[in-house]
């Protein structure tokens, strides 16, 4: 979730929310809570059989992330053409394009894991991530 924190810092510091192209490009999700109790649940049943993967989304688009910062700081959502993003993003314009959904099927049989904490949206649309 650290993806919508930078993004957020962007779109408060250049007054827009931006994502690259049409947007489509995915990047998995978790609350903290839940990957914490994975964590405690793979060292009590078996770090060893791993890896595991903390997801609970397992592909939110970049443009819905971008869609509810716009929403909640008040700021228009835009597109950037790739040209555009390393002047927008900056070091993290390489990142931001990507696309990297991932899948949590084999840790959640393995362990019983079971994620309960709101998706990444659902979490990021309350408004005490975007209090000053």
């Amino acid at each position: 979730m650290a993806v919508a924190r930078s993004a957020c810092g962007l779109a408060r510091e250049k007054g827009v929310a931006a994502y690259i192209g049409d947007g489509n490009n995915r990047w998995p999700g978790v609350h903290r809570l839940d990957a914490a109790r994975l964590y405690r649940l793979a060292l009590e049943q078996g770090v060893e059989s791993g890896p595991y993967h903390a997801v609970d989304d397992e592909g939110v688009s970049f443009k819905a992330i971008a869609e509810v910062i716009g929403r909640r700081l008040g700021v228009p959502v835009v597109s950037k053409t790739p040209e555009e993003a390393s002047e927008h993003f900056g070091w993290f314009a390489r990142f931001a394009g990507m696309d990297i959904p991932s899948s949590s099927a084999r840790t959640r049989s393995a362990l019983g894991w079971k994620p309960e904490q709101p998706g990444l949206i659902a979490d990021r649309d309350q408004g005490n991530y975007f209090d000053a």
